[in-house]
């Protein structure tokens, strides 16, 4: 069974290469669109970085650290 730690250490990876994937196929269908596509490329790691971060600080790690900080 796939469980949310599996699904966000998948999801990181994808995110990643997204800007890219996206910008090669916007640059595919036309010649002009690729000046259109070139802000896209670097969307997709900082969108895996903003899931990285929003793991370590609302996801299931914070909680863990803040039960060992209430049981000190």
């Amino acid at each position: 069974m796939l469980e949310r730690a599996d699904a966000i250490l998948a999801m990181i990876p994808l995110l990643a290469v997204s800007g890219l994937a996206l910008r090669s196929l916007i640059a595919v269908t036309g010649v002009g669109t690729g000046l259109l596509a070139a802000p896209l490329t670097p969307v997709g790691p900082l969108v895996a970085l903003a899931v990285v971060f929003r793991e370590l600080l609302v996801g299931p790690v914070a909680d863990q650290a803040a039960d060992s900080e209430q049981n000190d």
